[in-house]
């Protein structure tokens, strides 16, 4: 073997005993085994570096190896180079560039978790459950996640054509144009003159901050006459643990939140809550659905297991696994699954989502027509439990990102009438 190849295993063989060290794994079972599939590994890059029809780097083969290790694992894992690191802590402080959209992959395609409130994904119309098969005409088939995402970032004010799959219609096409996407992840206003309503659209590094604000603004505006509180997390594709951790927190005076358990028992971690209720007993409903995933699920199951909120909406997404970014000095980091979230009462998130406690469709309401205007049928919930033909379920279960906190949106209006019957129940007056 030429001394590029062995170098090749040298670096291999340096990156598994060091990532060994850093998280106290035991040494394999056959080392002698290990050794001889690094020498393959070896080989391989060897072959490709001078046999290759085209000259491609020794940094790409690498980083492609790397990377192609990581993402057969699980669609969460994956290697960050340096640009896409930086990329990443950026996006964790609640500023990017790029579409506004959150991703990730299945059979081989690009889906979209959740498009961000107020970004180009969002106002294109983009919806939980969409599968992205071609970026400006090149198929995402054969492209991993990480390759998939840069493509959809490029300079602010470029376009990209994105070919949509979406159930129960033709692929079709959508331009939307790059832009800084900028997340004010809490708005709040109030819904009549006593109940909050508090959106939360990812969780970042302020979310924390800005929900304390939010709830303080809502008892000013309400004269400190608050009868319940809204929590909205439609839509939300997650963030950080600490910031989920924290929203949960606000809301629970003790108890468990969240545990994570990983492959070893003894690094199971256990999140408790403090004593302090933000809402000050307020009866509180959380509405989530199909775009609700990994930080929201956090809050919802937590909420739900204590019996604080009742859940309104449709099921989350079930996305309960823990990645863990580990820097590697001088070349990015790696994102990498290693553990699962489990709620107050062991309920596993990963691939089985939360339930509401009153399950809500998606539906819009539409305004009474003017006298002489045509009729049209208000919708219902009723109305999407089977779609035009007359079987089977409805195009789409998540609320259109546009009407989301309006007067037209319908699972709202159900979560307002919930408290609202509440607090009449409790002899409250409400408006």
């Amino acid at each position: 073997m030429k001394r590029s190849g062995l170098l090749a295993v040298a670096a291999a063989t340096v990156l598994v005993f060091s990532l060994r060290q850093d998280l106290g794994a035991a040494p394999p079972a056959n080392s002698a085994e290990t050794y001889k599939q690094l020498n393959l590994f070896g080989e391989v890059f060897e072959r490709v570096r001078a046999e290759y029809v085209d000259e491609v780097s020794d940094d790409s083969l690498v980083e492609s190896a790397i990377n192609g290790m990581l993402t057969s694992l699980d669609p969460h894992s994956n290697y960050l180079n340096t640009k896409n690191f930086n990329d990443m802590k950026v996006q964790t402080r609640g500023e990017f560039g790029g579409l506004g959209i959150e991703v990730s992959m299945e059979n081989g395609l690009v889906k979209v978790v959740s498009p961000i409130d107020d970004t180009p994904a969002a106002r294109a119309g983009l919806k939980p459950g969409d599968l992205i098969t071609h970026l400006d005409g090149e198929p995402v088939q054969g492209m991993t996640l990480p390759e998939a995402v840069e493509k959809m970032r490029g300079l602010v004010g470029s376009d990209i054509k994105l070919t949509i799959r979406r159930e129960g219609k033709e692929p079709f096409d959508v331009k939307l144009t790059r832009a800084t996407i900028r997340i004010q992840s809490v708005r709040s206003h109030l819904e009549g003159d006593t109940i909050g309503y508090i959106r939360i659209t990812s969780f970042n590094e302020q979310t924390d901050v800005g929900l304390n604000n939010a709830m303080k603004n809502l008892k000013q505006q309400a004269g400190n006459k608050l009868s319940g509180l809204i929590l909205d997390l439609r839509n939300n594709p997650g963030g950080l643990l600490d910031q989920a951790v924290a929203v949960s927190d606000a809301f629970l005076d003790k108890g468990e939140i969240v545990s994570t358990r990983g492959r070893r028992s003894e690094d199971a971690q256990r999140y408790n809550a403090r004593p302090g209720d933000i809402a000050t007993g307020l009866p509180v409903a959380v509405l989530i659905n199909g775009g609700s995933a990994s930080a929201s699920e956090i809050v919802a199951g937590a909420l739900q297991d204590h019996h604080r909120a009742v859940l309104l909406g449709t099921k989350s997404f079930g996305k309960g696994s823990v990645q863990t970014i580990i820097p590697l000095p001088g070349h990015g980091a790696m994102r990498l699954t290693t553990a699962r979230y489990y709620t107050p009462s062991g309920r596993s998130i990963q691939a089985k989502g939360i339930d509401p406690d009153i399950v809500v469709e998606a539906a819009k309401i539409e305004k009474t027509p003017e006298k002489g205007e045509k009729a049209d049928k208000v919708a219902t919930a009723a109305d999407l439990k089977k779609d035009d033909a007359g079987d089977g379920p409805p195009e789409q279960s998540s609320v259109d990102p546009s009407i989301m906190g309006t007067p037209a949106d319908y699972q709202l209006a159900r979560a307002v009438d919930m408290l609202r019957g509440i607090a009449m129940f409790n002899g409250r007056v409400v408006n």
